[in-house]
C-alpha cells in the first residue's frame, strides 16, 4: 500500500539557515564585528525592494492565486512519505490481484488505496472504460498538475527577477538624491547607504529566497510527475493482461540504478513478486 503523507525535509531549512548565517558572518567578520549590522538596516531600502517587489508581483496576480502562491513557501520543506519502490510495489500487487481474481477485483482492492490518481485509474479500469481513453483521462490530469506546479514556481521565478529590479530602483532612487544634494556633505553618506544596501537587499531576495524555492518546487514536481507517469503505465499494463513480473521490469525503468539495485534486493529480502 502507499501510504500518502508528508514528512519534515530539513536540507531547506538548513541550507536557508546556513545561507543567512554565513552572510551575517561575513559581514561581522570585519574591524567593526558585530557593529557592521547597522550598517545593512535601512528602512527605506527595505520598503523600496521587499514593497516594491511584492507588490509587483501583487499587480501580476489575482489575489487569490498571490496568496496561494506565497503559502507554497512552506512546501519546500515537505516531501512525501511515498517513495518510487512503493508506488511500483503497489502496482504490482494490483496487478497479482487482477490476474489471480479479474479487473472487476480491483474495485475492492482500490478502497484501501489512499493515492487519488491511482485511485481514479484503477476505477476507471474497473469500469472497463477502453484502455486509450484511459491513458487520455490520466494524462490530462496530469499536464493540469504539472501546470498548476509550473504557475507556482513561476510566481518565485517572477519575485526572484523583481528583487534585483527594484533594488537597481533603489539604487537610483539613492543617487539622485545624493546628486541633488552635493552641498550638504552630511547627506552624501545616507543617500549613498540607500543606493547599495537596496542592490544588497535586491540580490538576497532573488538569491537567498526566490531561487532555491522555485528550484525546490521545480524539483517536486518533477518527481510527482514521474510517480503519476509510473502509476499510467502501470495501469494501462494491468489492463492489458500483462504478467505482473514483465509490469515490475517495465517500471522499473524509471527508477535510477541504484534505487532498482536497493528495491531488487528488498524484494530478494521478502521474496520477491508473486508470480
Amino acid at each position: 500500500m502507499i501510504y500518502i503523507g508528508v514528512y519534515m525535509d530539513i536540507a531547506s531549512l538548513v541550507g536557508l539557515l546556513l545561507g543567512i548565517g554565513l552572510m551575517i558572518f561575513g559581514i561581522v567578520s570585519g574591524e567593526l564585528g558585530v557593529a557592521a549590522l547597522k550598517n545593512f538596516w535601512d528602512p527605506a531600502s527595505v520598503l523600496i525592494t521587499f514593497g516594491g517587489a511584492f507588490a509587483a508581483m501583487l499587480a501580476s496576480n489575482s489575489i487569490k492565486d498571490y496568496i496561494a502562491a506565497l503559502k507554497s513557501f512552506t512546501l519546500i520543506f515537505k516531501t512525501d512519505k511515498a517513495d518510487d519502490g512503493e508506488i511500483i510495489k503497489s502496482i504490482i500487487d494490483l496487478s497479482n490481484v487482477a490476474r489471480k481474481e479479474g479487473l472487476l477485483a480491483l474495485e475492492e482492492a482500490a478502497n484501501s488505496l489512499e493515492d487519488v490518481f491511482l485511485k481514479k485509474g484503477v476505477l476507471l479500469i474497473v469500469d472497463g472504460t477502453d484502455p486509450e481513453l484511459v491513458r487520455n483521462i490520466l494524462e490530462t490530469e496530469l499536464v493540469s498538475i504539472e501546470a498548476r506546479h509550473k504557475k507556482i514556481s513561476g510566481f518565485w521565478d517572477g519575485l526572484g527577477a523583481m528583487g534585483p529590479a527594484w533594488g537597481m530602483i533603489g539604487t537610483l532612487i539613492g543617487l539622485i538624491n545624493m546628486l541633488k544634494n552635493l552641498s550638504d556633505p552630511d547627506s552624501i553618506g545616507p543617500n549613498m547607504a540607500t543606493a547599495l544596501v537596496t542592490t544588497f537587499y535586491g540580490s538576497v531576495l532573488a538569491n537567498w529566497i526566490c531561487t532555491p524555492v522555485s528550484n525546490k518546487l521545480q524539483s517536486n514536481n518533477a518527481v510527482e510527475v514521474q510517480r503519476k507517469e509510473v502509476m499510467i503505465e502501470g495501469l494501462l499494463s494491468i489492463q492489458a493482461g500483462e504478467n505482473p513480473r514483465v509490469i515490475e521490469e517495465k517500471l522499473k525503468s524509471f527508477l535510477a540504478p541504484k534505487e532498482r539495485s536497493s528495491m531488487e534486493g528488498a524484494e530478494a529480502a521478502g521474496g520477491g513478486a508473486d508470480g
